[in-house]
């Protein structure tokens, strides 16, 4: 299948590639194709919703690095010192940035509080009323998206800048991704507008009434941005001979820390990366819809993958092996 031949494929799809926005892979530090569909430019920025999350960890270790942060098993409550704990509450003491960034965290309750945090004036401080429990800390898999909001607070209180300048300054900027600006509305209908919409966006990051970006989702970039984060991650942390964070980090990030199960595909987790395969190089930062930044160690090529809002497409894995890969290793 040629580049022509693919772009014809996704136009007509009717099923998981009927969303797909833009793709764009990286290899050796070139980009070797990239390609747009459904009204989108290369360049405009999609809501990559839970690939967020891959990112906030990459933020986590430029924080680590420059010693804002002292280690992954400070615990959680050391930022909040002025955080009114329930009373009977003691699993919350016990919780540490480790837990956020494997999803090993304990909440309180079945599921998540979407209404209770998104309504609230500070997110972060409403999801931290969430964590803990009586259970304890189990070292148990829960995927949390509302829990991730809790690091981003970590991030602002450790370094003393709201998340999204430390993100321009230290990540964004450095890799050529426009400077992003927070989203500035967090209404319940404007909440809806930002899923649903299936036309580009800026380049911005939702963010709560604190001016504080959302850490689980509604981070929004294009498929070339993506596949620059994951050219970065592809090469240890260097971009264009830049350091942007240490191998060390990318290390222990990619590390597989957790075996989930068959909701994910009996993917690996690392901190809030995916390890497809156990014998395979290739890892990944995934979110609803296809979004997807892959990065194949063996093959040395990154893909970014965006797309607008469709149910039930968890990870374009197997498309991007299947379909991307063949055509441009030739």
């Amino acid at each position: 299948m040629n580049k022509e031949e693919l772009h014809g494929l996704i136009s007509a799809a009717k099923g998981n590639e009927s969303n797909i926005c833009q793709i764009c892979a990286i290899r050796d530090g070139e980009i070797v194709y990239a390609d747009s569909w459904r009204g989108f430019n290369l360049e405009d920025p999609v809501n990559v919703n839970s690939v967020t999350k891959g990112v906030m960890a990459i933020l986590a270790g430029i924080a680590v690095d420059r010693g804002a942060i002292k280690s992954v098993d400070e615990k959680v409550m050391s930022f909040f010192p002025d955080y009114q704990v329930k009373r009977g509450e003691k699993t919350i003491y016990d919780v540490t940035i480790r837990h956020l960034l494997t999803m090993t965290a304990p909440y309180k309750g079945k599921s998540e509080p979407w209404k209770k945090v998104c309504t609230s004036d500070d997110w972060t401080i409403a999801v931290l009323d969430y964590l803990g429990g009586r259970n304890g800390i189990t070292g148990e898999f829960r995927y949390a998206t509302l829990g991730i909001q809790i690091l981003a607070g970590i991030i602002e209180r450790a370094t003393g800048e709201k998340c999204i300048d430390f993100a321009n300054r230290n990540l964004f900027i450095p890799l050529g991704i426009p400077e992003h600006t927070i989203h500035g509305d967090s209404s319940k209908e404007d909440q809806f507008d930002f899923f649903m919409n299936k036309g580009p966006r800026k380049n911005e990051w939702y963010s709560d009434p604190q001016d504080t970006v959302t850490a689980g989702w509604g981070l929004c970039a294009s498929g070339n941005d993506l596949a620059k984060i994951g050219d970065m991650v592809l090469n240890e942390g260097l971009y264009a001979g830049n350091r942007i964070v240490s191998a060390e980090w990318i290390a222990q990030m990619l590390a597989p820390h957790l075996k989930l199960d068959e909701r994910f595909g009996f993917m690996e987790y690392g901190y809030l990366w995916y390890k497809p395969y156990e014998d395979k190089d290739v890892y990944a930062a995934i979110g609803d819809s296809g979004n997807i930044i892959y990065v194949n160690k063996e093959r040395n090529i990154s893909v970014g993958v965006t797309g607008t809002f469709k149910p039930r497409i968890f990870d374009r894995v197997e498309f991007i092996e299947k379909r991307v890969l063949p055509l441009v290793m030739g």
